[in-house]
């Protein structure tokens, strides 16, 4: 009979293992943090300097200040994603480092939570530049840019525990290549990111209202903006629920292809 077991889970074996990763991420923090602004900033500044300025304002605003409020959730995804599926994938199959750990008194449960929330890190370490970046700009508001932290740690949260899925399902790093192009980069042109929702057609708005990096920035871009938010229960259950879910179908997943 098939079934998965409750979690064998401590917090403290599973912060070792947050404490073993992020000791790791600082002697190569400075080249990891320019690598994770480089595509949000090009977007940004690209997009926001050379399209903003044929564009009239967007929602009441600037169009970079739109761009820049959407980047952060943008930034965030993209952090979390590639922390879960490359740098995971990674510790978990090329390197041993996850076998290296259950050899000792840890769970794989330890192992995943201690991971997910290395990932939910990295991604606020990301997300939290941008901030900063914006912020120094004059597009936001330096006290809606510290508002805004939790929030980006639940969205790393979110598509971390999402990622997961891909890391234990992947036979390669080529493997990504379709998590990427059948759902990131879709969602990332559907989202809201580049142009308002409403500019999509009613059909397809259908699809988009359930995507978890729309209930993001309809989080965050009326809370860096100074608005208020519409719905913000559903949203952050929303992003909550897509995190929890998607680690459990990872942990079960993992189960299958490590502890059989």
């Amino acid at each position: 009979m098939n079934w998965i077991p409750p979690l064998d889970l401590a917090p403290r074996r599973a912060a070792a293992v947050w404490r073993r990763n992020f000791k790791v991420w600082r002697r190569l923090a400075i080249p990891s943090l320019l690598g994770n602004l480089a595509d949000p900033l090009i977007y940004l500044l690209g997009l926001g300097f050379g399209l903003g300025a044929l564009l009239p304002d967007v929602g009441g605003v600037s169009y970079i200040t739109f761009l820049a409020t959407g980047t952060v959730a943008f930034s965030t995804m993209n952090a979390a994603t590639f922390e879960a599926l490359y740098s995971g994938f990674a510790r978990m199959h090329q390197q041993k480092t996850w076998e290296t750990i259950m050899n000792g008194p840890m769970s794989l449960d330890d192992v995943m939570v201690g991971e997910l929330m290395w990932a939910a890190t990295k991604s606020l370490f990301s997300g939290g530049a941008i901030l900063l970046v914006i912020a120094a700009c004059g597009l936001v508001s330096w006290q809606a840019a510290i508002a805004a932290l939790p929030l980006v740690l639940l969205t790393g949260f979110c598509f971390a525990g999402l990622g997961y899925i891909a890391t234990a399902l992947a036979p390669g790093y080529d493997f990504f290549m379709y998590w990427f192009t059948l759902f990131i980069s879709p969602m990332a042109m559907l989202s809201g990111v580049f142009f308002p929702l409403d500019q999509l057609p009613t059909a397809l708005r259908l699809v988009t209202d359930w995507l978890p990096l729309s209930h993001a920035i309809a989080l965050m871009r009326p809370l860096l903006l100074g608005e208020a938010i519409a719905q913000p229960v559903l949203h952050l259950a929303a992003l909550a629920a897509y995190g929890l879910a998607g680690f459990a179908v990872a942990r079960a997943l993992m189960r299958r292809r490590l502890l059989r």
